[in-house]
């Protein structure tokens, strides 16, 4: 056991040795890429809003209430310009955010009634996936001061 933990300590060492801060006006790559996925959903969300305040109905007959809808488009907004920047709280916002959306593909797989529903699911759910793990490195150079060992 006191084996793998030092094991799991070196690897550690090795990966906190390898990163490198950001240099100014730097920006990961994951982080662009959420940077413009937020930015798209704002917008979205935006238009969805004016939308639903002008009263328009929904297939069913319903009309969405404006206030929730601006709201989180404007939660969205805030984190699409912290993730341009690259600031550590943005990063961490969208990632909880793209923790939603995996439990929330991964427990809509149980229901798809189509082949087209279960394709964009797992679009959905592979997509949000992969951006998460990319953007924890991302995360770490965000919040690293200097280098290790400087």
């Amino acid at each position: 056991m006191e084996r793998m933990s030092e094991r799991s300590e070196e690897k550690n060492e090795t990966v906190r040795r390898e990163l490198r801060p950001l240099s100014e006006g730097e920006r990961p790559r994951a982080v662009t890429v959420a940077a413009v996925v937020a930015i798209v959903l704002a917008v979205v969300l935006t238009v969805s809003a004016v939308l639903a305040a002008a009263g328009v109905e929904l297939n069913d007959g319903e009309t969405p209430r404006a206030f929730p809808i601006a709201a989180f488009a404007a939660a969205l907004w805030l984190m699409a310009y912290g993730l341009w920047r690259a600031r550590y709280w943005a990063v961490l916002g969208f990632q909880m955010l793209l923790v939603l959306v995996l439990l929330a593909s991964g427990l809509g797989l149980v229901q798809v009634e189509t082949v087209l529903q279960a394709a964009g699911t797992l679009v959905l759910l592979a997509g949000s996936g992969i951006l998460f793990y990319f953007m924890i490195r991302a995360m770490a150079r965000i919040q690293m001061p200097e280098r290790p060992g400087s």
